[in-house]
């Protein structure tokens, strides 16, 4: 063996380089090299294990190493991801156990799905020591299996970066309430994504450094969180780098509270689908969220419901007119209508001068934006690239034939319109074309394009008589 194997660093940077070997085959060519490298001599054995164990999918490459379940996993038969053939079968022994746990201590990322009926085999495996005390990454996909395995992983000490939960099914109120008291023994974590946490796991949230992007996902249908919304709950501390925020939740009462006791210097990203809300709420939402005005540079809302005794349009833009770094704004609306006008998209565009995406989506069946309102107030944005909103075309009150100021840097443009199919298709498409010619087709990615089609062929026929008359021109 040449000397400098000899040397840790220089053997672990090699073994990395052959961990990134592609693939070529149904096993991964990395696998096969590293598993080759680790029966060679007993240098290479520890650090090519630890690189075949890094990453693990599922339980069944682990179960796999118990002599009992080998054949039972590695059937001729059987798919690898088939879990069937743990139905009925006892848990691990003491010696089992121990031959799981040597392996499971390599571990660093691991995932496991839905449908994993692997869980009860480790049900008598003691909680001391950490069943994966290396775990950095971890994503269940089963808040049903939550009390069965999070005991053994998120234990006082916890080295775990990045945990994501799925939650498909109700959680229960002692689910969520040991879910929380787990996260908190959590102290380096980077990325978090999972069901509802209570007060004191987001009071120890927001005393994290190391913490850059948070997601809460309620399952929709089984009402809010039991944690109380109390308006006393103390002030959490400023989450410093926390960069990215997103909730998806039956109702705008808890993300409200949070916010309201929350600071986020660092927040670019904030991302909300709730299921209903009414005008109350949203003024509540909308106030609260106003302490990200600085530095949010990315805002997504989508709202299923909205309930307003007077029928009212939803009012949100004009609650986002202070946050001046914006980038990226979508407001999705489906059971109602956000209020638009020429004026107000003037004022909005005036707001937001760094916005390069935006997109307005309702289901208003009375566009009061036009053309020249909307030509007007895009020039005030010269990096918009992508832009959807709800235009009126019965109104044309462009002349076609007028002198236009181009806007060079909008690419896709998705127009609501609530005729189908669209008068003065030829105007139009000669419009687009003299006032943005970047523009391709209108529609051309979206659901609703079919309104559309007659315009967009106006605007290919054009397209190509623009180019002959170039080309001849050149000539």
């Amino acid at each position: 063996m040449h000397q400098a194997l000899l040397v840790s660093e220089v053997l672990l940077d090699i073994f990395a380089q052959v961990n990134q070997i592609p693939s070529t085959g149904k096993k991964p060519l990395s696998w096969t090299s590293l598993a080759s490298l680790a029966v060679t001599c007993k240098t290479f054995y520890e650090p090519a294990m630890d690189l075949l164990w890094a990453k693990v999918d599922r339980l069944q490459p682990l179960l796999g190493c118990v002599s009992r379940l080998h054949p039972l996993i590695y059937h001729r038969s059987r798919l690898l991801w088939d879990d069937t053939w743990a139905e009925g079968i006892e848990p691990l022994t003491a010696d089992e156990t121990h031959q799981f746990l040597h392996h499971s201590a390599r571990i660093r990322s691991l995932c496991l799905p839905s449908t994993d009926r692997l869980f009860p085999l480790l049900s008598v495996i003691p909680i001391e020591p950490c069943v994966f005390p290396r775990l950095q990454s971890l994503a269940l996909f089963s808040n049903t299996r939550m009390g069965l395995f999070l005991p053994h992983t998120l234990l006082p000490g916890a080295a775990l970066k990045h945990l994501s939960i799925k939650a498909f099914d109700k959680n229960t109120a002692d689910q969520l309430s040991m879910l929380s008291d787990r996260v908190r023994l959590c102290k380096q974590l980077v990325t978090l994504s999972c069901p509802s946490l209570d007060w004191a796991a987001w009071k120890h949230l927001s005393n994290l450094p190391t913490l850059v992007e948070v997601g809460i996902r309620e399952v929709c249908g089984y009402g809010a969180p039991p944690w109380p919304l109390d308006p006393h709950i103390v002030d959490f501390s400023p989450f410093l780098n926390l960069t990215a925020l997103s909730f998806t939740v039956e109702s705008a009462a808890y993300v409200t509270t949070i916010l309201q006791h929350s600071q986020f210097p660092s927040l670019k990203k904030f991302w909300i689908m709730i299921e209903v809300m009414s005008s109350t709420e949203a003024e509540q939402l909308f106030c609260a969220l106003s302490c990200c005005k600085k530095n949010l540079e990315q805002l997504t809302v989508v709202l299923n419901e909205y309930n307003d005794l007077q029928h009212n349009y939803l009012k949100a833009i004009t609650h986002l007119l202070c946050f001046t770094q914006l980038r990226f704004l979508q407001l999705d609306c489906l059971d109602s209508c956000i209020y638009l006008d020429n004026n107000l998209l003037l004022e909005a565009t005036a707001a937001w001068p760094h916005i390069h995406t935006l997109k307005i989506e309702d289901c208003g069946i009375r566009p009061c934006v036009t053309f020249r309102g909307l030509f007007t107030a895009i020039h005030q944005c010269p990096q918009l690239e992508s832009l959807r909103v709800l235009i009126n075309t019965v109104n044309i009150d462009i002349d076609p034939n007028a002198e236009p100021t181009q806007h060079t840097s909008l690419r896709t443009l998705d127009l609501e319109t609530p005729e189908s199919p669209i008068g003065n298709a030829e105007v139009l498409a000669r419009i687009i074309l003299n006032w943005l010619p970047c523009v391709d087709q209108v529609n051309k990615v979206a659901d609703d394009w079919e309104p559309w089609d007659e315009v967009n062929a106006y605007l290919t026929s054009l397209r190509k008589v623009q180019r002959v008359m170039g080309d001849a021109s050149n000539t």
